[in-house]
């Protein structure tokens, strides 16, 4: 091999994983704070939902009626998870959409009922927003079914 092939792989080995270190550096930064950071920057009822896996009361959320266009945040970390074009009116008593922002959200099984049922946290600082149902509308098919208490919503420009 010669000097001017050996170099030529060795820059495009440099280069490569310098694009990987850049990916990494750029992927979604996990948030972790203590639980008395968390009581400090969220309401009480927000704190037992996002950290302690809780439930708001059904049809109290203003977010029911939201109807203008926007986007919707973590309450926690103000990671983006809807858009208001995803959600819809399920007549559950909770904010609910048929989609969500690419990696939004981690899943998990809930067994804390008779039933198992999936659970969805953020991706970002991993609080509790709600479960996701297959009885959602097309094209999805799925029903996020999410504390409104725990979602902030920004009226803004969707494109």
């Amino acid at each position: 091999m010669n000097k001017r092939v050996f170099f030529k792989k060795i820059f495009a080995i440099l280069l490569i994983s310098n694009f990987i270190k850049i990916k990494k550096i750029t992927a979604k930064e996990k948030v972790t704070k203590s639980k008395e950071e968390w009581k400090k920057i969220l309401t009480v009822e927000q704190y037992e939902v996002l950290r302690n896996e809780g439930t708001e009361r059904a049809y109290t959320s203003a977010l029911n009626d939201e109807k203008r266009e926007g986007n919707y945040y973590c309450a926690g970390c103000n990671n983006k998870l809807f858009s208001s074009k995803m959600k819809y009116d399920s007549g559950t008593g909770w904010p609910s959409f048929f989609e969500t922002y690419p990696d939004a959200f981690e899943t998990s099984t809930d067994h804390k009922l008779v039933y198992p049922r999936t659970e969805y946290h953020c991706s970002k600082c991993d609080g509790h927003h709600g479960h996701v149902f297959d009885d959602g509308p097309k094209p999805t098919g799925k029903r996020y079914c999410n504390n409104g208490l725990v979602l902030k919503f920004v009226p803004e420009k969707i494109s």
